[in-house]
């Protein structure tokens, strides 16, 4: 459960690796730079926008093209949805059942592997949509962490992790209480007080993506 692939630590430890500090300051200098970036890529996608509504198109393109930005997550998308919440155990936890042995730092914390099983699972359900924290997803969207930190397109955040999914939300549901390593952190959320919350909704509203090409794989040098 506690792995993170060595393509994203490179080959070393992220939790006790002694370039972790350096590593982080990369990082947020980064995710400043790219946020900037991706609000200018915004704006300009807007001017581009009220250029060709102005040259006009026919009713045949305008229809596709508003279809392939359905389909490709850049406008905003509403329906019922599940959310899902994942949080660290309180740093000082302690076994909560009898016989389970004493949990290690790895074990108190979300990694990557927990918050890309809870996207996978949404999407195997039929997700119309995702958003993790304040970002859509989209086909190429990598989740990465960094130590207890999640790496995003280019942006830091840190638990508590939210991911919300448009969709039948008991198709999103029953994908997320079958998958297996959703099953084993809900082990460790029992054992050692891991944040996992699961919530219904009757409508959502996700934004659309706002980002390039260039930004969706940004991470980590």
């Amino acid at each position: 459960m506690f792995y993170v692939s060595a393509q994203t630590a490179h080959g070393t430890d992220l939790r006790t690796d002694n370039s972790l500090l350096k590593l982080s300051d990369v990082i947020q200098q980064r995710s400043t730079q790219n946020q900037q970036l991706s609000e200018q890529v915004s704006e300009d996608r807007d001017r581009a926008d009220r250029l060709a509504r102005q040259q006009g198109q026919s009713p045949d393109d305008t229809a596709r093209l508003a279809e392939l930005e359905r389909a490709a997550g850049l406008d905003p998308l509403r329906g019922p949805g599940l959310t899902v919440t994942l949080d660290d155990a309180p740093p000082d936890a302690t076994a909560r059942i009898p016989g389970v042995p004493a949990p290690g730092v790895n074990d108190l914390v979300i990694h990557q592997q927990d918050i890309q099983a809870v996207v996978n699972a949404l999407w195997r359900g039929g997700a119309e949509g995702i958003q993790v924290m304040d970002q859509r997803l989209i086909s190429t969207s990598a989740v990465r962490c960094v130590g207890n930190t999640l790496l995003l397109q280019g942006r830091v955040y840190s638990p508590p992790y939210v991911i919300r999914a448009v969709g039948r939300t008991d198709a999103l549901r029953a994908a997320v209480d079958a998958d297996p390593t959703i099953r084993n952190y809900l082990g460790y959320v029992t054992a050692y007080g891991l944040g996992w919350k699961v919530q219904e909704s009757g409508e959502l509203t996700l934004p659309g993506y706002t980002g390039s090409a260039d930004l969706r794989s940004a991470g980590a040098p």
